[in-house]
């Protein structure tokens, strides 16, 4: 079963500052006011609006740099279209790629420190997974989680795909998942007796909640999805 809460004020008044802006753009250019190749200019546009919306919604380092990444590159191609800097193509890609590849080192250092940690107190895979953090870029992955304690966590996914199974799993009280999509998909499969609290944002995609409702009163395990959905889908399903 879905329900809906109210969402970050901020946060929305950022969308619909970043919408206002957008379409000032399109605006001025269609009045010849400025000349903007805005086949050109729509992905850099792309790229640092979702890098903000990225670091405002995330809680991990990961995420941050992740964020960070997304409107460094955004601004090196827009930079470089409008011609404030001149740099080529050839010098541009291997500077995205070093970036991309920071992104990787931060995070992979983040799972090494929470392998030490578990390594200093033992822990079986239920309880590793009470809390997850998976980024999924240019690819994909599934996973089944069976922990009896689970607290959400941190899903990215860019042109990339999420498939998580956590219908052996359970909840207690409630549990907060942020999803992050671009350009991608998130794929949730729940036990029937969780309530699935839906926070987040579609922008030029879709949130489709297939979930069983249930008769009565509401179920006390709930699973409260945030964040957004760029040009891509999320689907929540028993």
């Amino acid at each position: 079963m879905k329900t809906r809460r109210d969402r970050n004020p901020a946060t929305q008044m950022f969308i619909g500052l970043f919408v206002i802006g957008l379409g000032m753009l399109f605006l001025l250019d269609n009045l010849g006011w400025l000349d903007l190749d805005l086949r050109v200019h729509i992905l850099p546009t792309v790229l640092i609006g979702a890098g903000i919306l990225k670091v405002l919604q995330t809680r991990t380092q990961s995420g941050i740099v992740i964020g960070g990444v997304m409107i460094a590159a955004g601004s090196l191609i827009m930079l470089k279209e409008i011609g404030l800097i001149d740099i080529g193509w050839r010098t541009l890609w291997p500077l995205l790629l070093i970036a991309a590849g920071v992104a990787v080192v931060v995070k992979s250092t983040v799972n090494r420190n929470l392998q030490v940690q578990q390594q200093l107190g033992p822990l079986d895979k239920s309880e590793a997974d009470a809390q997850i953090n998976y980024t999924a870029i240019m690819g994909g992955f599934k996973h089944r989680i069976t922990t009896q304690d689970f607290r959400g966590g941190e899903i990215t996914a860019i042109m990339g795909g999420c498939d998580l199974d956590l219908r052996q799993s359970s909840i207690n009280g409630d549990a907060v998942l942020n999803v992050f999509v671009l350009c991608g998909g998130i794929t949730i499969k729940v036990p029937i007796d969780w309530t699935v609290v839906y926070e987040g944002t579609p922008i030029m995609g879709g949130f489709d909640e297939k979930t069983v409702p249930q008769a009565g009163v509401g179920s006390s395990k709930r699973l409260i999805i945030r964040g957004y959905v760029i040009m891509g889908g999320m689907e929540v399903r028993n």
